[in-house]
């Protein structure tokens, strides 16, 4: 990390200086944690994507199990309305990842907590996922009463067993005034300006890295066969130049 911006986070200035924030691959340093039923995070050293280590995301599927299946680190305040910022990180699956077109598993969520609003508990803006070889991806807008999804679909094919990089430079507007850009693999794949990204709340909204395989709770069974799924990650930032949040240029 850059003097300047650990200069900035010591001294806990304004909300948008507390949004930088950088990780090479380690346990150390987020919010919080989120393994659930069987799922782990693990700093390993064998499967890494520039440094020393990188974070090892598992999640095990259980026919038993009706709750939810998190693999994440957490990093608070990544965004409120009316911020602009660019986030990124590098993932990889694992070498025999089975595609399963029918199924979604996320690898990055921004999401907070709405259970004040009477219609919702944790609820996520702009999630990040594969349908099959597919990468995809969302923006939320409307209110958390009333919300609008707009998915942005298809947007590059993702391969098994090697490092991929994603960008994410955002203007969180709940009016038609705000932009999303998307790069994979230094590609930029999606941009999209004068839209609504985000709902009309000024809270602020975590950003989530790791394996949620949100289509075995939504969908109420496992497709295909492979019920233990592994994903690596490291180099992920959140920063206010593409430069900074992209893992290449690190």
């Amino acid at each position: 990390m850059h003097l300047s911006v650990s200069t900035l986070i010591a001294l806990g200035l304004t909300a948008q200086a507390t949004q930088i924030f950088s990780n090479t691959g380690t346990t150390s340093g987020w919010d919080a944690i989120n393994q659930e039923h069987s799922g782990t995070v693990r700093e390993v050293t064998n499967v890494v994507y520039e440094g020393s280590s990188a974070l090892k995301m598992t999640q095990i599927y259980d026919s038993s199990y009706t709750g939810r299946y998190h693999s994440e680190v957490v990093k608070d305040n990544a965004y409120k309305r009316g911020d602009t910022g660019f986030y990124g990180f590098a993932f990889r699956l694992q070498g025999d990842w089975q595609f399963s077109p029918a199924q979604s598993y996320n690898i990055a969520q921004f999401i907070a907590d709405f259970t004040d609003s009477g219609c919702e508990d944790w609820m996520p803006s702009t999630m990040i996922w594969l349908e099959g070889e597919q990468l995809y991806t969302r923006v939320k807008t409307g209110s958390v009463c009333d919300q609008e999804t707009v998915p942005f679909d298809s947007l590059a094919t993702v391969s098994a067993g090697e490092w991929h990089r994603v960008e994410i430079q955002a203007d969180w507007q709940s009016a038609s005034t705000g932009f999303f850009k998307l790069w994979f693999d230094g590609e930029k794949v999606l941009e999209r300006s004068g839209i609504a990204t985000t709902i009309d709340d000024d809270r602020a909204f975590q950003f989530r890295v790791g394996l949620y395989a949100n289509g075995w709770h939504d969908d109420g069974e496992l497709k295909g066969d492979q019920g233990t799924r592994q994903i690596w990650y490291d180099e992920i930032a959140a920063r206010t130049t593409f430069a900074d949040a992209d893992p290449e240029q690190w």
